[in-house]
């Protein structure tokens, strides 16, 4: 389960949005899209780590503003994970297409959907090698320098041993700064396998714009699994390039 956590760190999420910088460094995403012909282009690192095992990845996440209000989305990772040994290699690829569907820039409020496949490209090596669907929705709602935004979906989750599964999440970020802002998530998950319990992550983050088109991401937190006393720990690192 962890593992599928971190992977859907790289770019879930939110992943992925931005001029208010929501989505990446946040497992939450939102719902606004790329701005119409512009690239969003993150080099990331995220992993995770749960019962002595560190899984993650690292890789490029690509957005493409194709036309107003419509976002095209990949996610191309190399995955690894550390117990006894180390296992390095090709990651599952995700594909996505974000479209709001509504929003009122005097209100500050808008909606999307973001549904995704996840390309079993890793095969067995760091997944089941079944295809998997995501379909979920984003809302937003801005209020001067705050943002809240957050949503859910549900997860067709194929292969032997796992579970389809919810997931949902809320995120609140600040413009501290013209170049600075912060925020703070939490989220919560199904069971995805017959094995695993639901669980809950905490996070705090934020977002550094260093000059255009360069801006920093980060974010770290706990996470809890139902079922067990031992914490989680998950963190996040990109370099975003917009352009």
């Amino acid at each position: 389960m962890i593992r599928k956590a971190a992977l859907a760190l790289t770019a879930l999420t939110a992943l992925v949005a931005i001029p208010a910088f929501a989505g990446p460094p946040y497992d939450t995403d939102d719902p606004e899209p790329t701005d119409f012909r512009h690239w969003e282009v993150y080099g990331f690192v995220a992993g995770s780590g749960f019962r002595g095992t560190t899984d993650g990845a690292l890789g490029l996440d690509l957005n493409y503003g194709a036309v107003p209000d419509v976002q095209l989305t990949a996610t191309l990772p190399m995955a690894f994970s550390h117990d006894q040994a180390t296992r390095i290699g090709a990651g599952n690829v995700e594909l996505g297409v974000k479209y709001r569907f509504f929003h009122n820039d005097a209100a500050g409020v808008a909606f999307a959907a973001f549904p995704r496949v996840i390309v079993p490209s890793g095969g067995h090596r760091f997944g089941t090698g079944r295809a998997a669907f995501q379909l979920p929705l984003w809302a937003q709602k801005d209020m001067g320098h705050w943002s809240l935004f957050g949503g859910g979906g549900y997860t067709f989750n194929p292969g032997t041993g796992n579970r389809d599964y919810w997931k949902g999440g809320v995120a609140l970020t600040r413009e501290v700064t013209p170049r600075l802002t912060l925020g703070a998530e939490a989220t919560h998950q199904g069971p995805d396998a017959r094995d695993a319990g639901a669980a809950t992550t905490l996070g705090l983050g934020g977002t550094w714009r260093i000059r255009k088109p360069m801006s920093l991401l980060f974010s770290a937190g706990p996470g809890f699994e139902r079922g067990t006393r031992q914490a989680q720990f998950h963190a996040y690192a990109a370099l975003l390039l917009n352009f």
